[in-house]
């Protein structure tokens, strides 16, 4: 369990805060260091061998086993006990980031697990849970902002209104370099990823408000891709300069660099990082797929 050791002031007291995010959130090494953010895993499934999405997690083993494999990779969330775990210790306030509701039952699980605990206990622990209604470094973004908040002092119902204010305002994107893992869990047609892979045609996908996958775009190669996903992106977003833009990669730091020079080109963020996927994200995104998130 991990030790808080800081503390902020609320309304004349002194409050401890938590922030517990499902490990398909990737958490900067900055952050894991922090002592305020705490990781619930999720487990995949290759061909029968289990893989705990936590700091064991080798994405090179875990890449050639989803190449070989026939049926392809499968995750499942935690349990409600496991995020009832998460939920002890001395914090005030334990505000929770999962992966979104509409593609993983990692969000009623955790609401399942905040039920449960507030049944067991008498205390006046305050537990909020949010749909990303985004993934990976969509979820990072928001544990952030829910540090931002609560390091500037708001209250905690303050923080919840806030942060559900910029989910609402949040846009994720992807691109993908191969469809197999698509098509292999079903999400896909053979014929569609055939002729997909056939042609060198590389979707450009993003999330609705609602937090579901939907295609916005495609191109020929994965250049042309990856610069139609910052066309869009650039597009939707009004406020660069007061926001963080986070770009995750399935092994491939130069393709999230080369896309990281493309955005400095032509607008001007906040702060901009770049992070390694974990593990759901490099099921999803497989190798040489590339995550943003604003």
């Amino acid at each position: 369990m991990i030790t808080l050791n800081t503390y902020h002031r609320t309304g004349g007291g002194i409050a401890m805060y938590k922030i517990v995010v499902d490990s398909c959130g990737e958490l900067p090494e900055e952050l894991k260091k922090d002592g305020h953010f705490e990781t619930v895993s999720l487990e995949l499934e290759v061909d029968g061998y289990r893989i705990k999405d936590d700091e064991t997690f080798n994405q090179l083993d875990f890449l050639r086993r989803v190449k070989k494999s026939i049926t392809g990779p499968k995750s499942s969330c935690p349990s409600p006990e496991q995020y009832m775990d998460a939920y002890e210790g001395e914090a005030d306030h334990v505000y929770v980031v999962t992966l979104s509701g509409g593609l993983s039952g990692s969000y009623n699980s955790a609401v399942l697990g905040k039920n449960l605990y507030e049944e067991e206990h008498t205390d006046t622990k305050k537990i909020y849970v949010f749909n990303s209604k985004s993934a990976s470094i969509g979820e990072t973004l928001i544990g952030m902002k829910i540090q931002e908040f609560e390091e500037a002092g708001c209250s905690f119902d303050e923080v919840v209104e806030k942060v559900e204010e910029y989910i609402q305002s949040m846009n994720t994107y992807f691109v993908l370099e191969t469809l197999e893992t698509l098509r292999k869990n079903g999400r896909l047609s053979n014929l569609k990823a055939f002729i997909a892979n056939s042609l060198n045609i590389k979707p450009v996908m993003g999330s609705t408000k609602e937090g579901l996958i939907c295609q916005l775009d495609q191109a020929r190669g994965m250049n042309k891709a990856l610069e139609r996903m910052v066309k869009d992106m650039i597009s939707k977003t009004k406020d660069c300069e007061n926001r963080i833009l986070a770009i995750s990669h399935c092994n491939c730091p130069e393709r999230a660099k080369a896309v990281k020079e493309k955005i400095e080109k032509i607008a001007k963020f906040k702060k901009i990082i770049i992070i390694n996927t974990a593990g759901v994200s490099s099921m999803y995104a497989n190798d040489g797929g590339v995550i943003m998130a604003v």
